[in-house]
């Protein structure tokens, strides 16, 4: 029964398929003697196969694939040849692939598992009898004796610390006057016409000699009209350009000389030149210090501007090198996967990442060691050995996955085991975390850290992940300053179930589908041709085994599937109309 249980769950997708099964005919019981009678059969066959390969003439040609020049022979002159050829096939040979998965896939201890399974053999080798009592003859129920309580757990977490540099931010500034010159110049003023006609001389020399038109005037009037008061110009002369030049112009007709004063502003930066190169500074603001009055006499000129001093303010930063990895790195169990950078190049800061056990979580005690029975019938005695039976507890995880996945199937989607989104902060370096979680006990009084600065989403993280309901994913940096990174954001899944979070953590590692970027994962669930391909008896229960022991809470094996197809056929009747 167990084992259909069992099968139940990794053939899932048989029963998420609308296609019908085929149905096998059921076979009788079968007894003794016919048992017996085969075996005889099966034996004398092999017998006969046996003796007539001993009495038989050695014949070269019976051997499959043989030839008097076999290819293999080329390796005598070549030995190394053959490591060679070995080498280049052996990611394409099954055993070689099969052998390399078993090794990927072994189970592994962390030295405190191996140090627990001794000390609770050495309870049992002190004193052997508190745990077996010899057998009985007389066919009654052997003793159970339970073994001592185990410690440690199959719940494990990611847990993350920082190392690289801190930047402390602080504030300088730089003055910025405003500065005022007054010039008195001598100008030469010229007239000329534009279009070298009339009393005035062309301008072109004035234009070479940087001359500047300052204005025009009316020229002189070429016919005036005699029809009766008033007077007036019938035929007016082109304008004249007054032109005023920085110098004397050789041939021009010189109207006038005057001098005039000049007034320039420019802003002195030159005090801020230092902070401006340098790297780790970023101009905050600048601000006026120096506006009144508005109007100011300068060398006898009187000049007006809205600002006459100005102060500029920088943030720099100070890196000093920092690191609050001690605690993870000297705690038993905790093994070192990866370190990621948090910024940009220059790159300041990194993550490490750790995958621990979660601690103090004692084992399950049930677990027991039973005596063996011995049976006589007619004369003949059988000695039957009591073995603890470990399928139960992957039937019933078996029926409860069944019952999720129920609950869990997106009738509009036809996906499984969707999860949320959900994120928190922390500074880095920071003493305040609201992204501990999972591996950290719950910390009474959420008004206390929502005070501190942690939201109520990211409380009610801390309280869903530390029941084991969340997968972590990643971690990309929010607020960063010249590549170190000041604030920090931690990516989760989270799920309804534990057995959900579990079914998504190792089914993407047989799929090959890691989690997305920390800052777009969206949680998506299975699609049914995914979730076909999971291969269940490869995935690691133990850390919910014991919630699943109340026969009670079992889900009925044919109403769960039931429910199932009766969704997939409403989808399809959907998507028909």
């Amino acid at each position: 029964m167990t084992r259909r249980l069992i099968i139940s769950l990794a053939a899932l997708s048989a029963w998420l398929a609308p296609a019908a099964q085929a149905q096998t005919a059921p076979q009788g019981p079968i007894t003794t003697e016919a048992a017996k009678a085969e075996g005889k059969a099966f034996g004398r066959e092999q017998a006969g196969a046996a003796q007539s390969a001993a009495t038989a003439r050695p014949d070269a040609d019976r051997i499959p694939n043989f030839s008097s020049a076999p290819a293999e022979a080329r390796y005598f002159d070549d030995p190394a040849r053959m490591e060679r050829d070995a080498a280049s096939q052996a990611n394409a040979n099954t055993g070689y692939r099969t052998m390399r998965d078993s090794m990927e896939r072994r189970a592994r201890f962390t030295p405190e598992d191996l140090d627990a399974v001794v000390a609770r053999s050495g309870q049992i080798s002190a004193d052997p009898l508190a745990f077996t009592s010899g057998m009985s003859v007389s066919g009654s129920q052997g003793r159970c004796v339970p073994l001592p309580p185990g410690s440690g757990t199959g719940a494990r977490y990611m847990a993350t610390c920082n190392v690289g540099y801190t930047a402390s931010e602080e504030t300088r500034s730089c003055a910025i006057p405003l500065n005022v010159a007054v010039e008195t110049q001598t100008r030469y003023i010229y007239w000329c016409s534009e279009f070298g006609s009339g009393f005035e001389e062309d301008c072109t020399r004035f234009h070479a000699a940087s001359c500047e038109r300052t204005r025009f005037i009316e020229g002189p009037c070429l016919q005036w009209g005699d029809f009766g008061p008033p007077r007036f110009c019938a035929e007016p002369g082109n304008p004249i350009s007054v032109m005023s030049c920085p110098a004397s112009v050789t041939g021009g007709e010189l109207q006038n000389i005057v001098a005039t004063r000049n007034v320039t502003t420019s802003r002195d930066e030159s005090r801020c030149a230092g902070l401006v190169a340098d790297a780790s500074c970023r101009e905050a603001i600048e601000t006026c210090t120096d506006s009144d009055p508005v109007t100011r006499i300068i060398d006898g000129v009187a000049v007006t501007q809205p600002c006459w001093a100005w102060e500029r303010q920088f943030t720099c930063a100070q890196f000093v090198e920092a690191q609050d990895c001690q605690t993870l790195e000297t705690t038993p169990g905790c093994a070192l996967v990866g370190e990621e950078c948090l910024s940009g190049e220059p790159c300041r800061t990194w993550e490490r990442v750790y995958d621990c056990p979660v601690p103090d979580q004692p084992g399950s005690p049930n677990q027991f060691i039973c005596d063996g029975d011995v049976y006589c019938i007619d004369g003949s005695c059988e000695t039957i050995e009591r073995e603890a039976n470990d399928e139960f507890k992957d039937a019933v995880v078996a029926l409860n996955a069944m019952d999720q996945a129920r609950r869990e199937l997106d009738p509009d989607t036809l996906t499984l085991f969707k999860g949320t989104r959900n994120t928190c902060s922390s500074k880095v370096f920071g003493v305040l975390n609201c992204c501990k979680g999972k591996g950290f006990p719950l910390i009474p009084g959420i008004q206390l850290l929502v005070s501190l600065g942690c939201s109520r989403e990211e409380m009610l993280l801390h309280e869903r992940d530390a029941k084991g309901l969340c997968a972590y994913v990643g971690t990309y940096c929010s607020d960063s300053f010249l590549g170190v990174c000041l604030t920090k954001k931690k990516a989760y899944c989270c799920f309804e179930s534990k057995l959900s979070r579990i079914l998504q953590e190792q089914g993407r590692r047989q799929l090959n589908k890691p989690w997305g970027k920390p800052k777009t994962e969206q949680c998506r669930g299975f699609t049914l041709d995914e979730f076909s391909r999971l291969d269940l008896s490869q995935m690691d229960f133990s850390e919910v085994y014991a919630e699943f022991t109340e026969a009670a809470r079992l889900p009925d094996e044919l109403t769960a599937a039931s429910d199932l197809q009766q969704k997939i056929e409403d989808y399809y009747a959907r998507a028909s109309n």
